[in-house]
């Protein structure tokens, strides 16, 4: 990649770096590099299509807390090393109240005097031509691309767009009112606010109540936002047929080709992957956050491919499958599959609406725990199996969580709307058992040492029940061989 030059915030030249290999420009050039520049700007543009929910949304917020003042930053881009960053994605929270995606940006609900709020989003304008920002700048629009107007903007999101460099100076002389932050994502605006006087630990509090209460509103998707969680799956179940395509070139090389297929094909109808992707081969399928996807591929041995295309309006899929890498499961292989397969079954059987959310976690863990005992590994009853967690040495984790803009959604919502709370139609959440016999376990028989299994699917509740959303990924173990077959090079 080319290097940036260094900014000069205000003159057309510039001081080069030490020993950098860019020289002052002269007056000749930057006068040029002011002249001859077509009008861009676009008259045409539509609101998004999430710009009427998004003002819904932003209505429930309002009224939720009257006369103050609601900051949520998009957040700042991150230093990867050097000059160089990592790819910027926003704000979850300033991505479902605004649609905008936009680096720097800020929501603002300024309350009025008469009740309610107004609502302003400060973004970055285009650059200037007339200082040379544009061009001498290392993040200028001819180095990093186009930005909107602040014009173009407002009418993309229907609010009014304002120049965000000025929104610390407009905080500092805002009229006094209660503030709070989403705090995490802009250190800036943080100390901005910080700086107005108020005291550290009931600022924090209400700071957290705020992000509290941003989840809570998200544990409901809207109908657009599961028609986006359907796209996000569509694209998912395209890359996993991708991936298997692709075995047979994995096992000469690692699974990182594994993941850089499914990379391709998240990048190619959406923003990114929702997460690192998991392409876990043999044992390293035990291990449950495996994302060096450094190992072996081998035939014989089994896949866990946990994976999820985010589109491009940051909304997430996050689907599991353990397949076999030559297309048929052995008959151990087979046999810790299928129980998880059952364990999956009576999970999603246990979403519907006004059950508790914890219900179908509980069907699935006992499910695990009669067939370890079954087998031999756990010592019954099953009753005190479950009573003491003893399953949880070979099952380790929950067995789902919200899905949404994030793949851990909602992470902050109160416990009694979420975890301790009832399922409600619009809720979208992952139902995902696994089972994982360690390597070096010496309580399982050889023959399952190194063994992991697990089944992920993203189910939707619905007024009368639930719909499994990736059901274009079949799970039962036969329909998964008969998969392969279609797709597997000579299977």
């Amino acid at each position: 990649m080319t290097q940036q030059q260094p900014s000069q915030d205000d003159a057309p030249t510039f001081t080069p770096r030490k020993n950098g290999p860019y020289r002052q420009v002269s007056e000749e050039l930057a006068a040029w590099m002011r002249t001859g520049w077509a009008d861009t700007e676009r008259r045409d543009l539509e609101p998004l299509e999430q710009s009427p929910y998004a003002a819904k949304r932003r209505a429930v917020l309002s009224a939720r807390f009257p006369g103050e003042r609601l900051v949520i930053p998009a957040g700042v881009l991150k230093v990867r090393s050097n000059d160089t960053e990592y790819p910027f994605r926003a704000a979850s929270d300033y991505v479902h109240l605004t649609g905008d995606q936009s680096e720097g940006g800020c929501l603002v609900l300024e309350p009025r005097t008469d009740g309610g709020h107004d609502s302003v989003v400060y973004l970055l304008p285009r650059s200037d031509r007339d200082n040379g920002e544009f061009w001498l700048d290392g993040h200028g629009e001819l180095w990093t691309g186009r930005r909107h107007s602040l014009t173009e903007a407002s009418a993309l999101l229907g609010l009014p767009a304002h120049d965000v460099r000025a929104l610390p100076d407009l905080l500092r002389d805002a009229p006094e009112a209660p503030s709070r932050i989403v705090r995490g994502h802009d250190a800036a605006l943080e100390a901005v606010l910080a700086s107005s006087g108020a005291d550290p630990q009931e600022a924090t509090r209400r700071d957290a109540e705020l992000a509290e209460f941003l989840h809570d509103t998200r544990l409901v998707k809207d109908d657009w936002e599961i028609g986006q969680l359907q796209r996000a799956v569509d694209s998912t179940v395209r890359g996993f047929e991708d991936v298997v395509r692709v075995l047979p070139e994995a096992e000469a090389t690692s699974e990182r080709h594994i993941e850089g297929t499914f990379f391709l094909r998240a990048r190619v109808e959406g923003n990114d992957v929702g997460y690192g992707t998991i392409a876990a081969a043999g044992p390293n399928a035990t291990t449950l956050h495996w994302v060096r996807n450094d190992g072996r591929v081998r035939s014989g041995e089994l896949l866990l491919l946990d994976a999820g295309v985010e589109t491009t309006t940051l909304y997430t899929a996050d689907v599991t499958r353990t397949l076999p890498i030559n297309g048929r499961f052995t008959d151990v292989q087979r046999r810790v599959y299928d129980l998880v397969y059952a364990a999956q079954e009576a999970g999603i059987a246990a979403v519907r609406p006004g059950t508790p959310f914890r219900a179908f976690h509980d069907a699935a863990q006992r499910v695990l725990a009669e067939g370890l005992v079954q087998w031999g590994l756990l010592e019954g009853p099953v009753e005190r199996v479950l009573e003491l967690g003893l399953q949880r040495r070979y099952s380790l984790h929950g067995t789902g969580h919200m899905l949404g803009l994030d793949v851990h959604d909602c992470a902050t919502a109160r416990s009694e709307g979420y975890v301790d709370g009832l399922l409600e139609p619009g809720m979208v959440l992952t139902v995902e058992p696994g089972l994982y016999f360690q390597p070096d376990d010496t309580t399982v028989p050889d023959e399952l040492r190194g063994i992991g299994v697990r089944i992920e699917d993203d189910i939707l509740v619905t007024a009368d029940g639930h719909r499994n959303l990736s059901a274009g990924l079949p799970r039962a173990s036969a329909e998964v061989e008969e998969w392969l077959s279609g797709l597997l090079p000579d299977a």
